[in-house]
Protein backbone atom coordinates (compact mmCIF):
# COMPACT_ATOMS: atom_id res chain seq x y z
CA UNK A 1 0.00 0.00 0.00
CA UNK A 2 1.51 3.25 -1.05
CA UNK A 3 2.23 6.20 1.57
CA UNK A 4 -0.09 9.26 1.41
CA UNK A 5 2.44 12.03 1.13
CA UNK A 6 0.12 14.55 3.37
CA UNK A 7 0.08 14.11 7.49
CA UNK A 8 -3.57 13.76 7.53
CA UNK A 9 -3.57 11.03 4.31
CA UNK A 10 -1.22 9.21 6.24
CA UNK A 11 -3.73 9.27 9.37
CA UNK A 12 -6.60 8.17 7.39
CA UNK A 13 -4.88 5.55 5.86
CA UNK A 14 -3.59 4.48 9.32
CA UNK A 15 -7.50 4.35 10.23
CA UNK A 16 -7.88 2.03 7.26
CA UNK A 17 -5.07 -0.35 8.26
CA UNK A 18 -6.74 -1.01 11.70
CA UNK A 19 -10.22 -1.50 9.95
CA UNK A 20 -8.25 -4.75 8.45
CA UNK A 21 -5.98 -4.94 10.63
CA UNK A 22 -7.05 -4.79 14.48
CA UNK A 23 -3.99 -5.40 16.80
CA UNK A 24 -1.39 -4.17 14.24
CA UNK A 25 1.94 -2.74 15.89
CA UNK A 26 3.66 0.36 15.55
CA UNK A 27 6.22 -1.43 13.76
CA UNK A 28 3.61 -2.68 11.28
CA UNK A 29 2.09 0.54 10.65
CA UNK A 30 5.47 2.17 9.97
CA UNK A 31 6.38 -0.55 7.31
CA UNK A 32 3.16 -0.22 6.04
CA UNK A 33 3.01 3.31 5.30
CA UNK A 34 6.53 3.87 4.28
CA UNK A 35 7.34 5.80 7.55
CA UNK A 36 9.48 5.13 11.21
CA UNK A 37 7.99 3.61 14.10
CA UNK A 38 7.60 7.28 15.62
CA UNK A 39 5.79 8.79 12.83
CA UNK A 40 3.40 5.82 13.02
CA UNK A 41 2.72 6.65 16.53
CA UNK A 42 2.09 10.06 16.14
CA UNK A 43 -0.79 9.04 13.15
CA UNK A 44 -2.34 7.20 15.75
CA UNK A 45 -2.53 9.93 18.53
CA UNK A 46 -3.58 12.50 15.43
CA UNK A 47 -6.86 10.15 15.23
CA UNK A 48 -6.94 10.20 18.66
CA UNK A 49 -7.24 13.82 19.09
CA UNK A 50 -9.82 13.91 16.35
CA UNK A 51 -11.67 11.44 18.25
CA UNK A 52 -11.51 8.18 16.76
CA UNK A 53 -11.06 5.50 20.38
CA UNK A 54 -7.62 3.69 19.41
CA UNK A 55 -7.07 1.40 22.08
CA UNK A 56 -3.74 -0.20 22.94
CA UNK A 57 -2.17 -3.08 24.23
CA UNK A 58 1.25 -4.56 25.51
CA UNK A 59 2.49 -8.49 25.28
CA UNK A 60 3.17 -10.54 22.59
CA UNK A 61 -0.28 -10.23 20.26
CA UNK A 62 -0.49 -6.50 21.71
CA UNK A 63 -0.87 -3.39 19.12
CA UNK A 64 -3.62 -0.86 18.24
CA UNK A 65 -7.04 -1.45 17.65
CA UNK A 66 -10.12 0.52 17.26
CA UNK A 67 -12.45 0.75 20.37
CA UNK A 68 -16.23 0.54 20.51
CA UNK A 69 -18.22 4.04 19.06
CA UNK A 70 -15.80 4.80 16.84
CA UNK A 71 -17.21 6.00 13.95
CA UNK A 72 -15.64 4.99 10.59
CA UNK A 73 -16.08 6.89 7.65
CA UNK A 74 -17.75 5.42 4.51
CA UNK A 75 -16.26 3.28 2.24
CA UNK A 76 -15.33 4.02 -1.33
CA UNK A 77 -14.68 2.57 -4.46
CA UNK A 78 -12.97 3.65 -7.81
CA UNK A 79 -14.92 1.89 -10.73
CA UNK A 80 -12.05 -0.50 -11.37
CA UNK A 81 -12.34 -1.62 -7.98
CA UNK A 82 -16.08 -2.21 -7.58
CA UNK A 83 -15.67 -4.54 -10.76
CA UNK A 84 -13.34 -5.91 -9.35
CA UNK A 85 -14.93 -7.00 -6.33
CA UNK A 86 -18.16 -7.81 -8.16
CA UNK A 87 -16.19 -10.07 -10.64
CA UNK A 88 -14.16 -12.10 -7.84
CA UNK A 89 -17.44 -12.50 -6.24
CA UNK A 90 -18.92 -13.99 -9.03
CA UNK A 91 -15.69 -16.27 -9.13
CA UNK A 92 -15.53 -17.74 -6.55
CA UNK A 93 -19.50 -17.99 -5.58
CA UNK A 94 -21.34 -18.45 -8.76
CA UNK A 95 -24.87 -18.41 -7.07
CA UNK A 96 -24.30 -14.65 -5.95
CA UNK A 97 -26.33 -13.44 -9.68
CA UNK A 98 -29.44 -14.31 -7.68
CA UNK A 99 -29.44 -11.09 -5.07
CA UNK A 100 -32.10 -13.43 -3.09
CA UNK A 101 -28.96 -16.23 -1.90
CA UNK A 102 -26.93 -15.20 0.44
CA UNK A 103 -23.82 -13.39 -1.07
CA UNK A 104 -25.70 -12.53 -3.70
CA UNK A 105 -27.98 -10.17 -1.37
CA UNK A 106 -25.17 -9.16 0.57
CA UNK A 107 -23.36 -7.71 -3.06
CA UNK A 108 -26.65 -6.31 -3.99
CA UNK A 109 -26.03 -4.25 -0.84
CA UNK A 110 -22.33 -3.29 -1.56
CA UNK A 111 -23.42 -2.15 -5.17
CA UNK A 112 -26.61 0.09 -4.07
CA UNK A 113 -23.97 1.55 -1.72
CA UNK A 114 -21.75 2.76 -4.63
CA UNK A 115 -22.78 6.22 -6.52
CA UNK A 116 -25.05 6.13 -9.07
CA UNK A 117 -21.97 6.24 -11.67
CA UNK A 118 -19.87 3.41 -10.06
CA UNK A 119 -22.51 0.89 -9.05
CA UNK A 120 -24.66 0.79 -12.38
CA UNK A 121 -21.71 -0.60 -13.93
CA UNK A 122 -21.42 -3.09 -10.89
CA UNK A 123 -24.97 -3.65 -11.29
CA UNK A 124 -24.82 -4.37 -15.38
CA UNK A 125 -21.96 -6.96 -14.39
CA UNK A 126 -23.48 -9.15 -12.28
CA UNK A 127 -26.90 -8.84 -14.11
CA UNK A 128 -25.31 -9.73 -17.79
CA UNK A 129 -22.42 -12.25 -16.25
CA UNK A 130 -23.13 -16.08 -16.27
CA UNK A 131 -20.71 -17.76 -13.85
CA UNK A 132 -20.68 -21.61 -13.79
CA UNK A 133 -20.35 -23.27 -11.02
CA UNK A 134 -17.44 -24.86 -10.00
CA UNK A 135 -17.93 -28.92 -9.01
CA UNK A 136 -15.62 -28.78 -6.74
CA UNK A 137 -16.49 -25.87 -5.13
CA UNK A 138 -18.29 -26.16 -0.97
CA UNK A 139 -19.84 -23.07 0.88
CA UNK A 140 -18.99 -23.46 4.19
CA UNK A 141 -21.10 -21.90 7.11
CA UNK A 142 -20.06 -18.33 7.57
CA UNK A 143 -20.53 -18.48 11.15
CA UNK A 144 -18.05 -21.35 11.41
CA UNK A 145 -15.23 -19.63 8.98
CA UNK A 146 -15.39 -17.01 11.18
CA UNK A 147 -15.04 -18.15 14.43
CA UNK A 148 -12.14 -20.57 13.15
CA UNK A 149 -10.85 -17.41 11.65
CA UNK A 150 -10.64 -15.56 14.80
CA UNK A 151 -9.36 -18.39 16.73
CA UNK A 152 -6.74 -18.40 14.05
CA UNK A 153 -6.13 -14.83 14.97
CA UNK A 154 -5.83 -14.91 18.61
CA UNK A 155 -3.96 -18.42 18.93
CA UNK A 156 -6.75 -19.73 20.56
CA UNK A 157 -7.47 -23.70 20.83
CA UNK A 158 -11.03 -24.78 20.04
CA UNK A 159 -13.34 -27.95 20.04
CA UNK A 160 -14.45 -28.74 17.17
CA UNK A 161 -17.41 -31.09 15.85
CA UNK A 162 -16.35 -33.18 12.45
CA UNK A 163 -18.17 -35.08 10.61
CA UNK A 164 -16.39 -37.41 8.00
CA UNK A 165 -16.68 -37.61 4.08
CA UNK A 166 -18.44 -41.32 5.39
CA UNK A 167 -20.73 -39.32 7.85
CA UNK A 168 -18.60 -40.24 10.89
CA UNK A 169 -18.92 -37.80 13.58
CA UNK A 170 -16.32 -37.10 16.71
CA UNK A 171 -14.82 -34.46 19.08
CA UNK A 172 -11.66 -33.30 18.91
CA UNK A 173 -9.17 -30.01 20.19
CA UNK A 174 -7.47 -28.91 18.00
CA UNK A 175 -4.52 -25.42 17.43
CA UNK A 176 -5.66 -23.91 14.50
CA UNK A 177 -2.94 -22.53 12.31
CA UNK A 178 -4.64 -21.54 9.23
CA UNK A 179 -7.42 -21.45 6.98
CA UNK A 180 -6.87 -21.69 3.50
CA UNK A 181 -8.93 -21.84 0.12
CA UNK A 182 -7.79 -24.54 -2.55
CA UNK A 183 -9.70 -24.95 -5.71
CA UNK A 184 -13.22 -23.61 -4.48
CA UNK A 185 -13.14 -25.51 -0.53
CA UNK A 186 -12.15 -24.39 2.48
CA UNK A 187 -9.52 -26.61 4.62
CA UNK A 188 -8.84 -25.60 8.33
CA UNK A 189 -5.07 -26.61 8.50
CA UNK A 190 -4.51 -26.99 12.14
CA UNK A 191 -2.67 -29.77 14.67
CA UNK A 192 -5.13 -32.34 16.17
CA UNK A 193 -4.13 -32.96 19.55
CA UNK A 194 -6.43 -36.15 19.04
CA UNK A 195 -4.06 -37.46 16.96
CA UNK A 196 -1.03 -35.63 17.74
CA UNK A 197 -0.43 -34.62 14.14
CA UNK A 198 -1.15 -32.44 11.55
CA UNK A 199 -4.32 -32.45 9.80
CA UNK A 200 -6.41 -30.56 7.06
CA UNK A 201 -10.10 -30.81 7.68
CA UNK A 202 -13.10 -29.06 5.31
CA UNK A 203 -14.40 -26.17 6.91
CA UNK A 204 -18.09 -27.15 5.35
CA UNK A 205 -17.65 -30.47 7.10
CA UNK A 206 -16.92 -28.32 10.83
CA UNK A 207 -20.56 -28.86 12.56
CA UNK A 208 -19.71 -26.82 15.74
CA UNK A 209 -16.72 -24.13 17.22
CA UNK A 210 -16.14 -23.57 20.25
CA UNK A 211 -13.26 -21.47 21.79
CA UNK A 212 -11.15 -22.66 24.56
CA UNK A 213 -9.21 -20.76 27.14
CA UNK A 214 -5.89 -22.32 25.90
CA UNK A 215 -3.40 -20.33 24.06
CA UNK A 216 -0.92 -21.84 21.43
CA UNK A 217 2.19 -20.24 19.94
CA UNK A 218 1.90 -21.30 15.74
CA UNK A 219 5.07 -22.45 13.90
CA UNK A 220 7.46 -20.16 12.57
CA UNK A 221 8.06 -20.37 8.88
CA UNK A 222 5.59 -22.26 7.69
CA UNK A 223 4.12 -22.02 3.93
CA UNK A 224 0.82 -22.85 5.17
CA UNK A 225 -0.71 -23.53 1.53
CA UNK A 226 2.41 -25.85 0.92
CA UNK A 227 1.74 -27.26 3.87
CA UNK A 228 -2.14 -28.12 3.20
CA UNK A 229 -1.16 -29.82 -0.06
CA UNK A 230 1.46 -31.95 1.41
CA UNK A 231 -0.82 -32.95 4.24
CA UNK A 232 -4.00 -33.76 1.54
CA UNK A 233 -1.77 -36.63 0.43
CA UNK A 234 -1.78 -38.49 3.27
CA UNK A 235 -3.77 -40.38 5.57
CA UNK A 236 -6.71 -41.28 2.94
CA UNK A 237 -8.40 -44.81 3.06
CA UNK A 238 -6.93 -46.21 0.50
CA UNK A 239 -2.94 -46.57 0.07
CA UNK A 240 -1.07 -45.83 -2.82
CA UNK A 241 2.74 -46.93 -4.35
CA UNK A 242 3.29 -46.00 -8.45
CA UNK A 243 6.85 -46.91 -9.90
CA UNK A 244 7.65 -44.70 -12.91
CA UNK A 245 10.27 -45.51 -15.56
CA UNK A 246 11.88 -42.23 -15.78
CA UNK A 247 14.03 -39.68 -13.41
CA UNK A 248 12.44 -37.98 -10.64
CA UNK A 249 13.32 -34.95 -12.44
CA UNK A 250 10.93 -35.52 -15.12
CA UNK A 251 8.01 -37.35 -13.26
CA UNK A 252 7.94 -34.17 -10.25
CA UNK A 253 6.62 -31.34 -12.43
CA UNK A 254 3.47 -33.98 -13.12
CA UNK A 255 3.15 -34.71 -9.64
CA UNK A 256 0.05 -32.61 -7.95
CA UNK A 257 0.62 -32.68 -3.72
CA UNK A 258 -2.25 -34.34 -2.73
CA UNK A 259 -1.27 -37.73 -4.92
CA UNK A 260 1.77 -38.39 -2.33
CA UNK A 261 5.28 -38.08 -2.15
CA UNK A 262 7.72 -38.93 -4.97
CA UNK A 263 10.85 -40.80 -3.93
CA UNK A 264 14.11 -42.47 -5.19
CA UNK A 265 13.63 -46.52 -6.90
CA UNK A 266 15.57 -48.23 -9.18
CA UNK A 267 13.48 -48.65 -11.92
CA UNK A 268 13.23 -44.42 -12.00
CA UNK A 269 11.41 -43.16 -8.92
CA UNK A 270 7.94 -44.15 -7.12
CA UNK A 271 5.43 -42.19 -5.51
CA UNK A 272 3.52 -43.25 -2.39
CA UNK A 273 0.49 -41.51 -0.92
CA UNK A 274 -2.92 -42.32 -0.39
CA UNK A 275 -6.79 -41.19 -1.75
CA UNK A 276 -10.64 -41.76 -0.86
CA UNK A 277 -11.32 -42.53 -4.83
CA UNK A 278 -8.88 -44.56 -6.44
CA UNK A 279 -11.06 -44.11 -9.54
CA UNK A 280 -10.37 -40.33 -9.70
CA UNK A 281 -6.98 -40.85 -8.88
CA UNK A 282 -6.92 -43.28 -11.99
CA UNK A 283 -8.54 -41.62 -14.59
CA UNK A 284 -7.72 -37.52 -13.94
CA UNK A 285 -4.12 -38.08 -12.65
CA UNK A 286 -2.32 -41.47 -13.62
CA UNK A 287 -3.76 -40.95 -16.99
CA UNK A 288 -2.07 -37.53 -17.59
CA UNK A 289 1.12 -38.54 -16.95
CA UNK A 290 2.98 -39.19 -19.76
CA UNK A 291 5.93 -42.13 -18.60
CA UNK A 292 5.40 -45.93 -18.34
CA UNK A 293 4.08 -46.80 -14.46
CA UNK A 294 2.88 -49.89 -12.81
CA UNK A 295 0.99 -50.32 -9.37
CA UNK A 296 2.91 -51.83 -7.17
CA UNK A 297 0.79 -50.89 -4.08
CA UNK A 298 -3.09 -50.70 -3.52
CA UNK A 299 -5.48 -53.07 -4.73
CA UNK A 300 -8.14 -50.72 -4.76
CA UNK A 301 -5.71 -48.24 -7.59
CA UNK A 302 -4.65 -51.37 -9.29
CA UNK A 303 -8.75 -51.90 -9.88
CA UNK A 304 -8.62 -48.58 -11.16
CA UNK A 305 -6.11 -48.67 -13.17
CA UNK A 306 -7.17 -52.03 -14.80
CA UNK A 307 -10.71 -50.80 -15.36
CA UNK A 308 -9.48 -47.31 -17.40
CA UNK A 309 -7.01 -49.96 -19.05
CA UNK A 310 -10.27 -52.08 -20.16
CA UNK A 311 -12.21 -49.46 -21.28
CA UNK A 312 -9.31 -47.71 -23.27
CA UNK A 313 -8.82 -51.33 -24.94
CA UNK A 314 -12.16 -51.94 -25.87
CA UNK A 315 -12.75 -48.14 -27.63
CA UNK A 316 -10.03 -48.91 -30.15
CA UNK A 317 -10.91 -52.91 -30.43
CA UNK A 318 -11.96 -54.17 -34.00
CA UNK A 319 -15.85 -54.78 -34.44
Amino acid sequence: MPAARSPTGRALQTLELLQLRPGTTAEELGSRLGVSERAARRYVEMLREAGVPVESSRGRYGGYRLGRGARLPPVSFTEEEALGLVMAVLEGHPAATDPEELVGAALTKVIRALPATVGGQAASLREHAAAAPDPRAAHPDPAITSALVVAVALHRRVEVRYRSDAGNEWDEEVDPWAVVVRHGRWFLLCHSHRADALRSYRVDRVRAVAQTARTFVPPEGVDYVAALEENLGEGWTYPTRVVFEAQRSEVAPWIRPPMGRLGAHPSGCVLTGSTNNPTMYAQEWLATIPFAFRVEGGDELRAAVAALAARCAAAVAPR
